[in-house]
């Protein structure tokens, strides 16, 4: 009678405990892990409505992740950076073989802490300031390049100007035949290194994927070894040499060894390269559609920055910001297990009633001085918010104002762009179509 009651009451604790965890799908994680692939946006739209501001989404190969939607609730995760969150955990099985063992992205705990330490000074809004001409400059000499009067991709052309960008100013490097070797592979090595069948590839099948040359991870180690074979060249060159302006230089006399600083350009290159390209593709994407918006630019500089962090909020680029947790974590009426991820969805989170007055609406003038808005979080939050910040913001008011100053910008479809995941980031499905004219010079009288 004792193991019939015994069993009866592990049943009750086991129901008990399910019905603490978030709701969501009951499909097979292998089936969910497509749809996520597939239609992730849609995905998550659908969770939100039938499940509510907080759900449970499961992947195949990786432990349970549960999604919250409002500014409340992500508050919640972000302050688990304090005691119990690891966002560096939680981002190593997808983004470890990329950007290396020793990235802010990836790290925990006091190491993270001394890496965040020593990247912190070089790009500080002020210290990434003194880049405003170079960037103006680069941007410059691109637009020169594209083409008039019929329509491109303008995401491409984005991308084009901050790899150019990450190449000089970051990187540091000047010399043409590595800054060539390098336009060519870095953009394979982020697209294949951030393709879902490299980046969802559990650690487990790496090695034997490595041995088969034709798979997308062996192509991915190939580009790697050719990249670290620049860079590493590059850092050992200018080992011993001072000055230098660029995040390299800065970097260098640190006490960051020869790898940790590899990886920390890297993950410089994931953080402003590909994301900033397409946070640049949503402004003009939005803007070409509100001439309203476009009347008040390039001049106004205030209105300009309001514009481009009102594109961020309503067009994300990241769509979450995971923490692996450590213990179990109390969270809207729900207990998520420790060793289970949680993080804000911010797509959805953009569009918190509570946290943005009218949120479907575009108005930049929510974020004109004095304004407050705890829920904006391109950037992710907490202290894991990305290093990297104040240069993308830099970039992309600097970047517009050049295209506007130059070119006059026209969509060919007035309809508005779905968004689609692309490796990391959600992405204009067209890409930004758009038609360019030489802008006339003003008449003087």
């Amino acid at each position: 009678m004792v193991s019939v009651y015994t069993s009866v009451y592990d049943v009750r604790i086991s129901t008990w405990r399910q019905s603490m965890i978030p709701p969501g799908p009951k499909l097979p994680a292998l089936v969910q892990t497509a749809r996520f692939m597939a239609a992730a946006p849609g995905a998550f739209e659908a969770y939100h409505r039938r499940y509510g501001p907080i759900f449970t989404v499961r992947y195949a190969g990786f432990p349970p992740e549960v999604y919250v939607t409002t500014a409340e609730l992500a508050e919640q995760v972000y302050r688990t950076d304090q005691d119990g969150g690891q966002a560096g955990a939680a981002r190593r099985d997808f983004l470890q073989h990329l950007v290396g063992a020793h990235s802010v992205l990836t790290l925990d705990g006091e190491s993270w802490w001394r890496h965040r330490k020593t990247l912190n000074p070089p790009l500080r809004a002020k210290q990434v300031a003194g880049y405003h001409d170079e960037i103006a400059a680069i941007a410059a000499e691109k637009i020169a390049t594209w083409p008039l009067g019929r329509p491109f991709a303008l995401r491409d052309r984005m991308q084009e100007i901050t790899l150019e960008i990450i190449i000089r100013l970051v990187f540091g490097i000047s010399d043409t035949g590595r800054v060539s070797r390098l336009r060519a592979l870095l953009p394979a090595l982020i697209r294949t290194g951030g393709s879902m069948q490299v980046a969802m590839l559990p650690d487990r099948l790496r090695g034997p994927a490595a041995r088969v040359p034709i798979t997308p991870y062996a192509k991915f180690l190939r580009l790697r070894t050719a990249v670290d074979t620049i860079l590493f060249d590059e850092i050992r060159r200018r080992r011993g040499t001072t000055g230098g302006t660029d995040v390299l230089g800065r970097l260098l006399g640190t006490g960051l060894d020869d790898q940790e600083i590899r990886d920390e350009l890297i993950t410089l290159l994931i953080a402003g390269h590909e994301t900033t390209a397409t946070g640049l593709a949503w402004a003009f994407e939005r803007m070409l559609r509100m001439p309203e918006v476009l009347e008040r630019l390039p001049d106004d500089d205030p209105y300009l920055d309001a514009v481009v962090k009102e594109v961020l909020r309503v067009r994300p680029v990241v769509y979450e910001a995971p923490r692996l947790l450590g213990s179990p974590l109390r969270l809207g009426g729900y207990e998520i297990p420790a060793g289970w991820y949680a993080g804000p969805y911010i797509p959805l989170v953009h569009r918190d009633p509570a946290a943005f007055a009218e949120p479907g609406e575009f108005r930049p003038e929510r974020f004109l001085a004095g304004h407050q808005n705890r829920g904006w979080m391109p950037f992710g939050g907490g202290r894991r918010f990305c290093v990297g910040a104040q240069l993308a913001l830099l970039e992309m008011r600097v970047i517009i104002r050049e295209v506007l100053c130059r070119l006059e910008l026209t969509a060919p479809d007035q309809a508005p762009e779905a968004r689609r995941l692309a490796n990391v980031t959600l992405a204009p499905a067209r890409l930004t179509r758009v038609i360019a004219r030489a802008r006339t010079p003003a008449r003087t009288e």
